[in-house]
């Protein structure tokens, strides 16, 4: 008894799992090409800076309302903008995992 690629595991079953593959592919380009133009948008502060991030990690826009700035607390509002661009980076990660199909192993 021979086992050949004439049987069981043959040609057809490989063709099958690359054309699966091939499809798992153009879906999670897809998706990409979804998130990469969704805005992602964190406040903070009680709403003192804004950041709208594209999920392709841009910044669109940061908003910095006038009050928060104060000279002799600098370091505030740069926890503020930190802390709002994290906040950002977050929600598109997570978007990400929520997206994507998940891979067996991986």
């Amino acid at each position: 008894m021979g086992y050949g690629f004439n049987g069981g595991f043959g040609g057809a079953n490989i063709q099958n799992l690359m054309r699966q593959a091939q499809r798992m592919q153009a879906e999670m380009e897809e998706k990409k090409a979804q998130l990469d133009v969704t805005e992602f948008r964190a406040s903070v502060g009680g709403g003192m800076v804004e950041v709208v991030m594209m999920g392709n990690r841009t910044i669109k826009s940061l908003t910095i309302k006038p009050e928060v700035v104060d000279p002799d607390d600098v370091e505030m509002l740069q926890d503020l903008v930190i802390s709002a661009v994290n906040d950002a980076l977050n929600q598109i990660a997570k978007a990400e995992k929520e997206s994507m199909p998940q891979v067996p192993g991986m």
